[in-house]
């Protein structure tokens, strides 16, 4: 018998891990640096934030950028970041000009949010680590519940997140539902052939727009770590870093779990993936007026995706040969994965706090 296939596992095991090895020294350098610097509140806001910075806007990048970056292949990753970083930069500048040096637009002035931290648990500093492993694992997870919640002063606090999140991932799904199962055959007549030039500008300024509104909910994930109003220094710091990790990202061409976008149906077309933005742009924003509560922006997007792809299985309108349990598949694991984080992170929230595990296990 030959010995080539029983080796093989153990060989394809060896090069996934010589790929990620670099990746592997790096975070076990932020592990022992989380540590040295866990007791220096100055030093370790700023590692902190560093880490975030990146493993946030990596894993949240399939709601925002991913259709950007999957049906513009053809462009320079800088041409990418040009657009993306501007907007950024942008839109931190106004909150951070009109909110007293706050740039979450007051979603960290949420009772349990509103103090920033003066010391800080281990686990608080690692939590983004963590975060980048579960991206490396393709595993789209809540950045709101697996950062912010392990800043939240009561279990209260949590509970208000979880609640619109929720029903964020119920309105996107049945949104989705319907929109798509109106107009997916429709879409898949019209959308055929090469796209009208039109459509490139049309799609850059949608995702603009998402973008834009996305980081009005979510930028608070990452300055949590910080103070909750930033002197003139510290916000070019906060906006430097985070540019610095844009640029990274749309150079690598998305992280590992860019995969969850384009395994989707048709996202590659600039067409259909202008259509997603423009909806999840809307619901972000209905969302953004309604109230200052941070939200998990994730489950909104897994489910506009699932709904999505379940409405376009069933009017035939999707991948040719995928049928509604391949759908469903595709929906229930993007959920299940979530639903981990979620775990993960309630739990590591009542480690740092236990009063939070009281409040929302008793």
């Amino acid at each position: 018998m030959s010995s080539a296939t029983p080796g093989q596992p153990t060989s394809l095991f060896a090069q996934k891990l010589k790929e990620e090895r670099l990746t592997l020294i790096l975070l076990a350098i932020g592990f022992i640096v989380s540590a040295v610097f866990v007791g220096d509140p100055t030093i370790a806001m700023w590692i902190g934030f560093i880490f975030a910075a990146y493993s946030a806007v990596a894993n949240d990048s399939i709601q925002t950028l991913g259709t950007f970056i999957a049906s513009n292949r053809d462009r320079k990753w800088w041409q990418l970041w040009a657009w993306v970083g501007g907007i950024f930069a942008l839109t931190v500048w106004y909150s951070w000009s009109n909110y007293d040096g706050d740039v979450s637009y007051q979603r960290l002035a949420s009772k349990g949010f509103d103090k920033a931290p003066e010391s800080f648990h281990y686990l608080q500093l690692a939590a983004p680590l963590f975060l980048i492993i579960l991206t490396r694992l393709r595993m789209p997870v809540s950045t709101t519940f697996l950062l912010l919640s392990c800043f939240a002063a009561s279990g209260k606090s949590i509970g208000a997140v979880v609640i619109k999140s929720i029903s964020g991932y119920g309105i996107a799904f049945v949104c989705s539902i319907i929109l798509w199962g109106l107009l997916s055959p429709w879409m898949k007549r019209k959308f055929t052939g090469k796209a009208h030039p039109a459509w490139r500008y049309f799609q850059w300024v949608t995702t603009g727009c998402l973008w834009s509104v996305w980081l009005q909910q979510d930028a608070a994930n990452i300055a949590v770590y910080l103070p909750r109003s930033l002197s003139g220094f510290e916000f070019a710091a906060f906006t430097g870093v985070i540019l610095a990790g844009l640029a990274l990202l749309l150079g690598m061409g998305g992280e590992k779990i860019q995969e969850v976008v384009e395994e989707k149906s048709s996202v590659v077309d600039v067409r259909a993936a202008t259509v997603i933005d423009l909806i999840y742009a809307i619901i972000l924003y209905i969302f953004k007026i309604q109230s200052n509560v941070p939200m998990s922006t994730t489950w909104v997007f897994v489910g506009l995706l699932a709904g999505r792809e379940i409405a376009m299985t069933w009017r035939r309108a999707g991948e040719e040969g995928r049928t509604i349990k391949d759908a469903l598949r595709l929906a229930g694991r993007d959920l299940l994965f979530v639903f981990i984080g979620f775990i993960i992170s309630i739990i590591l929230a009542s480690i740092i706090n236990p009063a939070i595990g009281e409040a929302l296990f008793k």
